[in-house]
């Protein structure tokens, strides 16, 4: 059995040291393989650097997906065609830097990870992710049964139809990018399981990480408001699944809740 970890969207630089802190202890105390991490907003709300980059990867991440921000740092465009393990949406049109997907070995065999990008309420002038996951699954499927698909999208519709068109060629179909965890964990009937949205990892009293007055200002008033992220206590939220690893279809799938004290260790998990 291959036990995977992935951590949502990381919001900020609390977010970014509460993972980097509790990721290596998270991995041994739930004997986890192989960690996923989402760093979309790890640099200061928007998009991540190379430096962040190597910080999760160097805390335990095998992996750091992305999605719509990918680009808002500019540092990180010379950086992505270096890295493989740092990945940008799948469905860019051919010659974007970086890439969508990526296969690492490890003790229990090849993991693949792929990252896509939903245009529901999005981005129209990607390609379809449709398309362009059934095509690279495919590819993929050829080296390894075990696969995780990281779908960066806004309407749950588009990512349960994501999840439901992949059910039984890959392990695990997770959504991130609304950065609110959702509560549908199921495994479908093709042994495919399944997380509407990840959540994030970020600051609890906040309105999806930012300073909860200004955003409800916006609200209310209808007028252009500077945000600013939240500080405080800080939440890490994902999920843990178990996978078959001759077959590729998952067994069991967890959602993590995990409520962390940047002084010193977390206040509890559920």
């Amino acid at each position: 059995m291959v036990r995977i970890l992935f951590l949502g969207d990381v919001v900020g630089e609390l977010g970014r040291r509460a993972v980097i802190s509790r990721l290596p202890v998270l991995k041994k105390e739930r004997e986890i393989d192989f960690a996923i991490v989402n760093g979309e907003n790890s640099a200061g709300g928007r998009g991540i650097t190379p430096r962040i980059t190597i910080d999760f990867l160097r805390a335990g991440a095998a992996v750091v997906t992305t999605g719509d921000h990918i680009w808002d740092q500019p540092d990180i465009i010379p950086f992505i065609g270096s890295e493989p393990r740092l990945l940008r949406p799948l469905n860019y049109p051919d010659g974007v830097p970086g890439a969508g997907s990526v296969v690492l070995e490890t003790a229990k065999g090849a993991i693949g990870v792929i990252n896509a990008q939903g245009r529901t309420f999005m981005r129209q002038d990607l390609e379809n992710p449709f398309l362009a996951l059934r095509a690279e699954v495919g590819r993929i499927r050829e080296q390894t049964p075990i696969i995780v698909v990281d779908f960066h999208a806004e309407a749950t519709s588009e990512k349960q139809a994501v999840g439901r068109f992949l059910d039984g060629q890959v392990s695990l179909v997770v959504g991130t990018h609304t950065h609110v965890q959702t509560a549908d964990e199921c495994i479908f009937p093709g042994g495919t399981a399944f997380l509407c949205d990840a959540g994030m990892c970020g600051v609890t009293e906040s309105v999806i990480g930012s300073e909860i007055e200004a955003v409800v200002e916006k609200f209310v008033r209808a007028m252009p408001t500077r945000f600013h992220l939240a500080k405080g206590e800080v939440e890490l939220r994902g999920l843990v699944v178990e996978v078959d690893e001759n077959t590729g279809r998952s067994m069991a799938i967890e959602r993590l809740v995990e409520r962390v004290s940047l002084d010193g260790g977390p206040n509890g998990s559920r």
